[in-house]
């Protein structure tokens, strides 16, 4: 799978901000983003999206109260956007629009 940098990063702040998270999603595994982060997260929580997100235009995301973050690193899987943020926040853009963000540290 191929990840796409959003930022001015070198690969190694790349990988730091991003550890093990791209790990955590196959090509070859035919379920939604979610449930496969959900599966192979689990032992850190699974996959337990946070309400009260906004997705802004540019792709960054927005929780009332705190500045907004923008992507490090994104990539498709099937139908889906997955972005990963700073401070291991991440979010799963379905093609309709909808979005689920949840925290995977």
């Amino acid at each position: 799978m191929l990840w796409y940098p959003a930022e001015n990063l070198t690969i190694s702040q790349v990988n730091d901000i991003v550890g093990l998270i791209p790990a955590f999603l196959e090509e070859d595994d035919p379920r939604p983003a979610r449930e496969q982060i959900d599966d192979r997260y689990a032992h850190g929580g699974g996959w337990q999206p946070l309400d009260g997100w906004t997705l802004l235009n540019d792709g960054s995301i927005l929780y009332e109260g705190d500045p907004p973050l923008s992507p490090v690193v994104w990539t498709h899987l099937r139908h889906e956007t997955i972005i990963i943020y700073h401070h291991s926040w991440v979010a799963i853009i379905r093609e309709n629009g909808s979005f689920e963000v949840a925290r995977c540290d």
